[in-house]
């Protein structure tokens, strides 16, 4: 299967999007891990994309588009595979449509992942990270330490990065909604989106993915 996961921060993307790879046997594609590589290895793109961050400067759609395209390539991908964060803006989406047509090959889903902004507000902001370790996170509502600003793990301090706070989140749903939303209606003309709500257990939001993945 070729499948987009489209979803606002907050929204729980990269967790289901693990979960749902391993279930369906395909890599999943995200473009935090592309940048990452690219930048790692020293390729022609990852230098390119690196002058224009240290610039302080957006990468251009083409840069990220000929990463996905790369990776895409791959053998592990000629299976299937699962995006996640690309396409970002309408441009990439049609840039990935006419990847995929060259190929004879075409996308079988969109899943789009629903979840109230308030309610990822109070995901997002409620987050707290050890300095110790930032592998360990809680969460001042859901997975709230046994001592408040203290890991259970180390006993390090617990902190809130500094995107992380509520007018940073709000800012990152605003540019959602103006520039990745718009793909979902693009999807939607070619009868490709599945909506499905992320509240609830991850377990429970992956089975709510894998069945509408079986439509």
């Amino acid at each position: 299967m070729r499948i987009v996961l489209v979803g606002p921060p907050g929204a729980g993307k990269g967790t289901q999007a693990a979960y749902l790879a391993k279930n369906l046997g395909i890599p999943h594609i995200s473009t935090g891990d592309l940048f990452r590589a690219n930048i790692s290895q020293g390729t022609p793109l990852g230098v390119e994309a690196q002058s224009y961050m240290k610039a302080g400067q957006l990468v251009p759609d083409s840069v990220t588009i000929g990463m996905a395209e790369d990776r895409m390539r791959q053998a592990d991908a000629e299976g299937g595979f699962l995006l996640d964060g690309f396409p970002r803006n309408v441009a990439q989406a049609e840039a990935l449509d006419a990847f995929l047509k060259a190929d004879g090959i075409e996308l079988d889903a969109v899943l789009d992942l629903e979840v109230p902004e308030d309610e990822v507000v109070k995901r997002i902001a409620g987050r707290r990270i050890c300095r110790n370790d930032s592998s360990h996170v809680f969460h001042v509502s859901y997975n709230a330490p046994k001592t408040e600003g203290v890991c259970d793990a180390c006993g390090g301090e617990l902190y809130q990065r500094d995107d992380d706070n509520e007018e940073t989140v709000r800012h990152r749903l605003a540019v959602y909604h103006t520039e990745t939303e718009p793909i979902i209606d693009y999807y939607r003309a070619q009868n490709l989106v599945e909506t499905i709500s992320a509240l609830g257990k991850v377990d429970e939001v992956t089975a709510k993915a894998m069945a509408a993945l079986k439509k």
